[in-house]
């Protein structure tokens, strides 16, 4: 029974127009929802958010999420530029070792002057959040075009052995090693170029990495000798980049199986489908180094980037060669 005089009203929804990280389409959302708290998109169900400050950077929508953090698009109010803030989990912030694999990545980066390699303008802790500053390339990640067009042109391929290849020889020339090549680790920016990301788990290639039992990479692109526990070198990350340009340019990882364990039997010991077997298309220069790049034996692979760039742009020269080149006919 309601009571003269008293009017029952149900509290209005402030809303808030934000715009989604995965379609960039403007939607409105409830501005009440928590910091950090996310809906999906009304258009492509990607998590939008009420933007949130931390420090000078207003974090404004999700790019993507994995198993250290996630990451935002954000925008630097101090310097007015679009930035990429990657925060860390707050669970694993007492968690020693991953807590010096996210110190590790943001060190790594920023000693690293490269195009292709991800550019890290700060890391700082504010309250109980780690967090990173990054150079922002936000149009998606290798697997994310793998998996959205099958397989990529053999000259974006080419173009991105050459480009991640430098990239490595950088870090190399800094004492370093990736240690985990794959597709997810490489994103590109506005412009199409590739960024390499998380050195995480980055090591010393001054001393030919020993195993403690854990194999330190990703089961689809892991080199031979890291599996046997003979340790790694340079040479393994050639490996992975060259299980991840396989993967791109055919479609298929080198080695496919029910298991891990199995696929992981299977770079020891069976020999990947050269990829103009699986493509016809695909020119026999390109097929030949990326096939010498997943040699089981180290020594079999290129000897230096210096190399594989040389093999890599000369299959690239020929791909270009073969596609504009007209032949002159006589009448």
């Amino acid at each position: 029974m309601a009571v003269a005089g008293k009017v029952e009203t149900k509290a209005s929804t402030k809303l808030r127009m934000v715009e989604c990280g995965g379609c960039r389409a403007k939607v409105f959302i409830n501005g009440q929802l928590a910091p950090f708290e996310t809906v999906p998109c009304s258009k492509c169900g990607h998590p939008v958010m009420v933007p949130v400050r931390l420090r000078q950077f207003e974090l404004q929508s999700i790019i993507g999420s994995g198993g250290m953090g996630t990451v935002y698009r954000a925008h630097d109010l101090m310097l007015e530029r679009q930035v990429a803030v990657k925060l860390m989990r707050k669970e694993l912030v007492n968690d020693n070792e991953s807590l010096q694999n996210f110190i590790r990545e943001a060190r790594t980066c920023a000693a690293l002057n490269h195009t292709n390699i991800i550019h890290v303008y700060t890391f700082d802790q504010y309250e109980d959040q780690y967090y990173l500053v990054m150079e922002l390339a936000d149009c998606g990640s290798m697997d994310q075009r793998i998996e959205k067009e099958s397989r990529l042109p053999e000259l974006s391929i080419l173009d991105i052995g050459i480009k991640v290849a430098s990239a490595l020889d950088t870090a190399l020339k800094h004492g370093l090693l990736h240690r985990d090549i794959k597709p997810g680790n490489i994103l590109f920016n506005a412009e199409g170029e590739p960024k390499l990301i998380d050195f995480g788990l980055a090591g010393s290639a001054d001393v030919n990495l020993a195993h403690d039992g854990t194999i330190w990479g990703t089961v689809r692109y892991v080199a031979p000798e890291k599996i046997q526990r003979q340790g790694e070198t340079f040479l393994s990350d050639m490996y992975s980049l060259g299980a991840t340009l396989y993967h791109g340019l055919t479609g298929h990882v080198p080695f496919e199986a029910e298991s891990d364990d199995a696929i992981l039997m299977a770079h020891v010991s069976m020999e990947a489908t050269p990829p103009d077997q699986v493509v016809p298309d695909v020119t026999h220069a390109t097929s030949e180094a990326i096939m010498r790049m997943l040699a089981k034996s180290p020594v079999d692979r290129f000897q230096t980037y210096d190399e594989l760039i040389m093999a890599l742009t000369a299959a690239r020269t020929k791909l270009l060669f073969a596609k504009y080149h007209t032949p002159h006919v006589e009448i």
